[in-house]
């Protein structure tokens, strides 16, 4: 009996043993064929970079080998190489794969693969994971895609250039749990039979061009189906009401299809519905719930962009796991239900684009962390809720185009979050909050159309970016800083004083727009650091000075309107180079020619409301230029010819003859007028001397002889004239109680102590291109002004000068009709006083005969 135990035990020891070897030897072919296959593989792809480790001479098992996955026994199962972790491959799928044959995982995603449809891989009968997404395959896939293996639960051939129609055959893979063909180029149709594999939980048709098709009825039947993306898929029809019997979806995206009628009651009682997402359809009526709500595990909720109209549920505020609700573009009335506010996990509320009327749920953001809200372009009242930041995430608020009113929560202005504020055109009114300026995430505000009031920091949030004030009733000074902003919008305030410290401190602007305020002063030339400006809008302000220079070295500017102020002086021709769009000079007291670039049909209304400009161009609405016009001056000095013609008529008469000792211009500077200091003698007798007993005139105008000698004659009129020349061309008055001498003294001290004329003359018009004329006239002036009368020309030679001047060759005019004016330049006694003031000494200033 113990032998017979000894000998069975011996012949299982054996047994057992020759099994071990069996298995062994067998493992050992196995390693050697897979590690074969491997390095055929590696040959097929020509050496890809990503397969450097896959080399017979290193000692590592090809286990080990980047990308290779092994079972116990040391057979291949996984090849997984997908692009995002190792080099792109970029060639064909090699044949031999295949041979590996117990692979059962295969992921090749986020390569470069060119080609059709790998049918070789036909031959992996083991595969039960296939994942070729992201290459570049093209083609159909074949009618016989059904002889992948049988055992295929995951296959995923999405975004490649896949066309024409999805195969019925790929229905009768009836392990397939994971159907992935979304953005693809299919262009035909998807079939019915995808309604065949009872075992799918996920299907993925989405952003594919699709023949317009409905939602075939057999997909009713995938009764385990948890996840449904069709989104851009050409869907038309209605949305199935059978959906309500696929109890096990958790995510159902049809949107941005052309889907119409109703949402289906049955879809709000799905137990385990987490994402809903029907956006940018056709879908209209209400929101029916049948009895309460029954899908109470939504988490997000996008109906938005359709034509739903009818109220938001009040079962709405049962959803305690909502998150996201997203209902803007639609035809939504009444109130929003105040629940919404008490939902404890929502955080991003769109409702805009609607017919809401109402006040904001008031505990809004006080039991969630709410961090967006949108409910502009509707019809909303009240104030805004002031526990919008309580939940410390809020970030973006919203709600511009309503009838709200009322100030902004003084919650908001610690609300260190928050980085945008939308609440244009409303019915706001009060100061903002100090804390909104300081917030250092803020980086939009849009105010505008209000009735806010108060002033702003010298210093706005470094972060901002934008900031959009227009239409309220900001007063104070302009904000000087603001490192990153980039769009100043503060049009139709009350803001006040300069531009000087500001524009250097806001170097990054692109638009800017103070228009409709009160600011005074000049724009100053270092607006050139606004290299990135293009556009400016200072308009109707207060602005005085010239248009400075620099303006033309802004790069990119293409909008510039500067109207309703009271600039001056010629217009830039730097300005010329400039690529405008939109010009508006308008309503200013510009003077001068139009550059010539400027002249052009698009600025026909750029220069209205400016008298003294003149252009060419006759469509731009102002006066043809004459040679020699220098804006103001000119218009000053035609007025003065009329003048002068008139009294060279009257001074010429047989019976009556007048001295007029006061010739003044206009207290603005450009229109001279003859006083009231004229007529103040009639001559009883032509042709003799003319005495007066009364001295009647302006001083300043009125000629040195007027007091001390009563025999006058026509150079008193003289005189008071060129005095009118000085103020023409130095700006100044003819008497200022502030200075020690008159303005002819003050002109001939200028030119005794040898002072530049461009220095004399007013600042206004010095950098005017009539620069010549502006010289000589003034020099005229100073020829008028002479002390002694006889050195004086007559009215007539001062005529014929000045139409010299004015004639449109004008080479010819000198400031005396006859006379050599090198004698203005210098004097001969260094005085202009010497000499008995009726003696006739030609020891003075000279202007030879």
């Amino acid at each position: 009996m113990a032998a017979r135990t000894t000998r069975e035990v011996s012949f299982f020891l054996l047994s057992y043993l020759s099994l071990c070897f069996a298995l062994r030897a067998a493992s050992q072919t196995v390693s050697d064929d897979d590690k074969r296959i491997l390095l055929q593989i590696k040959r097929e792809w020509r050496d890809q970079p990503v397969l450097a480790s896959w080399n017979d001479t290193t000692t590592s098992s090809y286990c080990a080998w980047t990308g290779v996955g092994c079972a116990a026994d040391g057979s291949v199962v996984n090849i997984t190489l997908d692009g995002q972790t190792t080099p792109k491959i970029s060639q064909p799928i090699p044949r031999s794969l295949c041979s590996l044959r117990n692979l059962t995982y295969l992921d090749l995603s986020y390569n470069n693969i060119p080609g059709s449809f790998p049918t070789s891989l036909y031959n992996c009968s083991s595969l039960r994971y296939l994942d070729l997404s992201q290459n570049r395959f093209v083609g159909v896939i074949p009618d016989d895609v059904d002889r992948l293996s049988r055992l295929l639960t995951h296959l995923d051939l999405s975004s490649n250039n896949f066309s024409g129609d999805v195969p019925p055959a790929i229905g009768r893979s009836p392990a397939i749990q994971e159907l992935f063909l979304n953005n693809n180029l299919f262009n035909g149709s998807f079939p019915a039979e995808i309604g065949n594999l009872s075992r799918l939980r996920s299907l993925r048709l989405a952003y594919n061009p699709f023949a317009p098709n409905g939602i075939p009825p057999k997909f009713g039947n995938l009764t385990q189906l948890g996840f449904l993306w069709m989104t851009s898929a050409n869907l038309v029809g209605q949305i199935p009401p059978w959906f309500s019997k696929l109890e096990a979806l958790v995510q159902l995206d049809l949107s941005e299809n052309s889907l119409t009628g109703t949402i289906p009651a049955g879809i709000w009682a799905l137990p385990n519905l987490v994402y809903l997402y029907l956006y940018k359809n056709d879908l209209s009526g209400p929101i029916t719930i049948d009895g309460t709500i029954g899908a109470l595990r939504l988490e997000e909720i996008d109906v938005s962009m359709n034509q739903i109209n009818g109220s938001i549920p009040q079962d709405f505020g049962k959803l305690q796991n909502l998150s996201v609700l997203f209902m803007y573009y639609n035809r939504l009335s009444g109130e929003i239900p105040a629940s919404i506010g008490l939902l404890p996990s929502l955080t991003d509320l769109r409702l805009f684009n609607n017919s809401l009327t109402g006040v904001l749920p008031p505990d809004l953001g006080k039991h969630c962390r709410l961090w967006n809200i949108e409910v502009d372009d509707n019809k909303i009242s009240g104030e805004l809720p002031d526990g919008l930041c309580d939940g410390g995430a809020f970030t973006s608020i919203v709600v511009f185009n309503n009838n709200m009113s009322g100030k902004i929560p003084p919650s908001l202005g610690s609300c260190s979050t928050l980085n945008n504020i939308q609440v244009q055109s409303n019915r706001f009114s009060g100061e903002v909050p100090d804390g909104i300026w300081s917030a250092v995430n803020l980086t939009t505000v849009i105010m505008g159309n209000n009735a806010f009031s108060g002033g702003l920091p010298d210093k706005l949030p470094w972060n901002l970016t934008r900031l959009n004030i227009q239409n309220n009733r900001f007063s104070g000074q302009v904000p000087s800083s603001a490192g990153n902003l980039v769009v100043f919008l503060a049009s139709n305030n009350m803001f006040s004083g300069n531009l000087t410290s500001v524009l250097t401190g806001l170097s990054r602007l692109q638009s800017l727009s103070l228009g409709g305020n009160m600011i005074t002063g000049t724009i100053p030339s270092d607006l050139s650091v606004l290299k990135s400006l293009t556009d400016l809008n200072l308009s109707h302000n207060q602005l005085t000075g010239h248009i400075p220079v620099a303006i033309g070295s802004l790069p990119v500017l293409t909008s510039l309107d500067l109207s309703a102020n009271e600039l001056s002086g010629s217009i830039p021709t730097a300005m010329a180079i400039l690529n405008l769009y939109f010009l508006n000079l308008s309503s200013n007291q510009l003077s001068g020619e139009i550059p010539a670039k400027l002249q052009s049909s698009a600025y026909e209304q750029s220069f209205l409301s400016n008298p003294s400009l003149c252009a060419a161009n006759s469509k731009l609405n102002v006066p043809a230029c004459r040679r020699g016009d220098s804006g103001g001056l000119s218009r000053g000095l035609r007025i003065l010819f009329f003048v002068l013609g008139g009294l060279v008529f009257l001074m010429a008469s047989a019976f009556s003859v007048f001295v007029y000792r006061d010739c003044k211009k206009r207290s603005n500077g450009s229109d001279p007028a003859i006083a009231d200091f004229g007529l103040a003698r009639m001559l009883v007798k032509p042709g003799q001397p003319d005495t007066v007993s009364v001295i009647v005139g302006s001083f300043g105008y009125m000629a040195p002889e007027c007091g001390y000698s009563r025999r006058l004659n026509e150079k008193v009129d003289v005189y008071s004239f060129g005095v009118v020349l000085l103020e023409l061309t130095t700006g100044r008055q003819a008497n200022n109680e502030g200075e020690q001498c008159n303005l002819a003294e003050w002109a001939w001290k200028q030119m005794q102590e040898g002072t530049n004329l461009r220095d004399a003359v007013d600042p206004a018009i010095k950098d005017s291109p009539q620069m010549d004329d502006i010289t000589r006239v003034f020099k005229l002036g100073l020829l008028c002004t002479e002390s002694l009368p006889s050195r004086r020309p007559s009215m007539k030679d001062v005529l014929q000068i000045l139409n010299q001047c004015n004639r449109p060759d004008g080479d010819d005019c000198k400031p005396c009709a006859e006379r050599d004016v090198a004698p203005l330049l210098s004097s001969k006694t260094g005085s202009r006083r010497k000499g008995s003031p009726d003696d006739g000494d030609e020891s003075g200033l000279a202007c030879n005969v």
